[in-house]
C-alpha cells in the first residue's frame, strides 16, 4: 500500500460493492446492515475530515497539510455530528443485524454516547497534564511521520504554517477551563513550562521542526531541497517559535498563577459528575468509585501475599518496608549510563520476540523501533509509552523510554515494563487491530482504553508463562507494576471522590507499590491530571484473565493459547462487555461437533 493511502470509506466504495451485487445478482446485507455501514463510514470520514493530525497518527495521508480546527464552530459541528449519529443509529434494529454488525453496532452504539457525553464536562478543558499536552503531541507527531517526496515536504510546510491559530485556540481551550473552573492543579504540574520552552529554538535551524528539512532524500531536486529549507526555516521563525513562546508567557503569567490548589476533581462544579463520567468512559463499564476502590483494596492485598513469598525466596531478613528501600537504592539494580539501560531495552525486547511464536499464531507486519522520550517531557513524564505505527506499514512503532534520573529507574522492571509497551503489549494489539481491513475503519483505530491497557497488563502476567522473568528480582519487578496498578485503583478513586490530599496518595503508592519515590510521584500527579484513566489497567487484565479461565475450562484440551490470543486481538479493541460476548461466541464456536 503506498504512503498517499485512500481511505477504504467512501462515495466509490459503495458504488463498487453496489455493482459486485448486482451482476453477482445476489446481496447479503439486510437494510439494517447497509444502514449501519454506511453510518460507520460517513461518521469515520468527517472524523477523519475534523481531525487530520490523528488521521495522521493513524496512517491516512489525504489530509497532512492539513491541522485541526479547535474553534467554538468546530466544537458545535463536533456535537451536531454525534447527535446526529447517535439518532441515525437508534433508528437500526440491531436484530436484524449480521453477528459481526451486532459486534459493530454495540461498540457504535457505545462510542458515540460517551465522547458524546465527555463533551459535557469541563474536563474537555484539560488540554495539558502532567505526562504532556497538546504541543508535545504535536511536535511528536511531525517527528514520528515519514516524509520522503516533495509533496511530503510541502504538506509539512503547510502545517507548520498552521500552527499559529491552532496554538491560539489550545489556550483559549485552557483560558476557558480558567473561566468555569476547571484547571490542572499547580502541585502537580511544578516545572512544566520547561515542556513548553523547550520547543522554542534559539535558532530556527535548532528546532526539532527543521529537522525534516535537514534530511530531504535526493530524489527531491536540489534548487527544490533549498527552497523548502528556506521557507521551513522562515515559518518556524515566524509562526512556530512564537505561537510556543506565546504559549509558555500565558502558561507563566496567567495559566499556573491562576491554577487549582485542590486535587480532587469532586471539588469543582459538577466535578463529581463528571469524574463517574470518566470511571464510566475508561472502564468501559457501569461502575462506580466505592466499587473501584474496594477493588483496589483487594489487588493490593492479593499482590502484597505474593511479594512477601519473593522475600523469603531470596532470603531477605527484614520487614516489607526495608526490602524496597533496599531495591531502591542497592546499585546492582540500577544502570549507571545510558548505552547500558538501552542495551538492557533491547536485548529484552529481543528475547520476547523470538518465544512469541509459541502464544501467537499470527504476528503483524510492521516493526517497532525503541526511542528515547525527549527530553522537553521527560523530567515529568512516564517511565516509558508506545506511539503506535501507521497501519499501512509506512511507519513503525516506537517504544519510547525515559533516560532522565536514571537512579529511578530500575533494571529489573524492564522485562514487565517491555512485554506491556512493546510485545506483546501495545505493539502487538494496536498493530493486529490496525492491520486488519476486515474491520470498520473507526474499529481499526479506536481505542478502548480498558481493553488496550488491560491486554497491556495481561502481557506483563503472560511473560511468566513465556520465561521472560529470569531471576527472583525481575518476578518482584512484575509485581511491583501489578501492584502498581492495583494501588492506582485507591489513590485515583480516593483522591477523586473521597478527599484524599496528593500526600496521601504518594505515601500510600510509597508504602504498597515497590516505585521508586521520583515515579510515585510523577504517577500520582498524571492520576490527579489525567482523572479516571489509571482505572482502566486493572479492569481490563480482570476481564481478560477471566475469559482465559472460562475458555480453559469449556474446552479443555481443546484449548489453544495461541489461537485465542490471536481470537482476542484481531476482533479489535471492544468494551469490556462487548468483549465478554465476542469471546464467549468463541469459545462456542470451538466447542462445536
Amino acid at each position: 500500500m503506498s504512503a498517499q493511502r485512500t481511505s477504504r470509506a467512501g462515495p466509490c466504495r459503495r458504488v463498487l460493492l453496489a455493482c459486485v451485487l448486482l451482476v453477482a445478482g445476489v446481496t447479503h446485507a439486510s437494510p439494517s446492515d447497509e444502514a449501519l455501514e454506511l453510518l460507520m463510514e460517513d461518521f469515520w470520514e468527517a472524523q477523519v475530515r475534523a481531525s487530520p493530525l490523528a488521521a495522521t497518527l493513524w496512517g491516512e495521508n489525504r489530509y497532512r497539510d492539513r491541522i485541526d480546527d479547535l474553534s467554538p464552530e468546530a466544537l458545535a459541528a463536533q456535537v451536531a455530528r454525534l447527535d446526529r449519529a447517535i439518532a441515525a443509529l437508534g433508528e437500526i434494529d440491531p436484530h436484524n443485524l449480521s453477528p459481526a454488525n451486532r459486534e459493530h453496532y454495540e461498540a457504535f452504539e457505545w462510542m458515540l454516547t460517551h465522547e458524546r457525553r465527555n463533551l459535557d464536562f469541563g474536563t474537555r478543558f484539560f488540554t495539558i497534564t502532567s505526562l504532556g499536552g497538546w504541543h508535545t503531541r504535536f511536535a511528536d507527531l511531525i517527528r514520528a511521520t515519514p516524509y520522503s517526496s516533495e509533496r511530503d515536504y510541502r504538506d509539512l510546510l503547510a502545517r507548520l504554517a498552521g500552527f499559529g491559530p491552532y496554538a491560539r485556540q489550545n489556550v483559549d481551550l485552557l483560558r476557558m477551563g480558567m473561566e468555569s473552573g476547571y484547571t490542572q492543579p499547580c502541585a502537580s504540574l511544578q516545572g512544566y513550562g520547561r515542556s513548553i520552552t523547550g520547543y522554542v529554538s534559539d535558532t530556527p535551524e535548532a528546532s526539532v521542526f527543521a529537522r525534516p528539512f535537514a534530511a530531504m532524500p535526493d530524489s527531491v531536486p536540489a534548487p527544490v531541497r533549498e527552497e523548502l529549507r528556506g521557507e521551513a526555516l522562515r515559518v518556524i521563525d515566524e509562526v512556530v517559535n512564537p505561537a510556543y513562546q506565546a504559549f509558555a508567557d500565558f502558561y507563566a503569567e496567567s495559566y499556573e498563577p491562576g491554577c487549582r490548589t485542590s486535587v480532587g476533581l469532586s471539588s469543582l462544579p459538577g466535578g463529581r459528575e463528571a469524574y463517574d463520567h470518566a470511571l464510566r468512559y475508561y472502564t468501559s463499564l457501569d461502575t462506580d468509585a466505592p466499587t473501584i476502590h474496594a477493588l483496589g483494596r483487594q489487588e493490593v492485598a492479593r499482590i502484597r501475599a505474593e511479594m512477601e513469598a519473593v522475600m523469603d525466596e531470596v532470603d531477605f531478613e527484614g520487614e516489607f518496608a526495608e526490602f524496597l528501600a533496599f531495591l531502591r537504592s542497592d546499585p546492582q539494580f540500577y544502570a549507571s549510563d545510558a548505552e547500558t539501560y538501552l542495551r538492557h531495552v533491547a536485548w529484552i525486547g529481543k528475547t520476547i520476540e523470538a518465544r512469541l511464536p509459541q502464544f501467537f499464531s499470527r504476528l503483524p507486519s510492521n516493526p517497532y523501533g525503541i526511542s528515547v522520550i525527549p527530553r522537553q517531557i521527560a523530567p515529568m513524564t512516564a517511565t516509558a509509552f508506545y506511539q503506535p505505527g501507521a497501519a499501512d506499514g509506512t511507519r513503525a512503532g516506537q517504544y519510547f523510554v525515559n533516560l532522565y534520573d536514571l537512579s529511578s529507574r530500575p533494571l529489573y522492571e524492564l522485562p514487565a515494563l517491555g512485554l506491556h509497551e512493546s510485545v506483546p503489549g501495545h505493539h502487538l494489539q494496536i498493530s493486529l487491530q490496525g492491520e486488519n481491513e476486515d474491520l470498520p475503519d473507526w474499529r481499526r483505530f479506536y481505542y478502548f482504553h480498558a481493553f488496550g491497557e488491560g491486554w497491556g497488563l495481561y502481557a506483563e502476567f503472560l511473560g511468566e508463562e513465556m520465561g521472560i522473568y529470569r531471576t527472583p528480582y525481575e518476578r518482584f519487578g512484575r509485581l511491583i507494576y501489578d501492584m502498581w496498578r492495583a494501588a492506582r485503583l485507591v489513590v485515583d478513586t480516593g483522591m477523586h471522590a473521597m478527599g484524599w490530599t496528593r500526600q496521601e496518595a504518594i505515601d500510600f503508592m510509597l508504602a504498597n507499590t515497590g516505585l521508586t519515590p521520583a515515579n510515585v510521584v510523577a504517577e500520582v500527579d498524571r492520576y490527579i491530571t489525567y482523572p479516571g484513566q489509571a482505572t482502566a489497567y486493572k479492569h481490563g487484565e480482570l476481564k481478560i484473565r477471566e475469559l482465559r479461565q472460562r475458555a480453559e475450562a469449556a474446552l479443555g484440551e481443546r484449548f489453544d493459547l495461541r489461537e485465542f490470543h490471536i481470537a482476542l486481538l484481531t476482533g479489535g479493541s471492544l468494551p469490556l462487555k462487548v468483549l465478554d460476548n465476542r469471546m464467549q461466541r468463541w469459545i462456542d464456536a470451538q466447542d462445536g461437533p
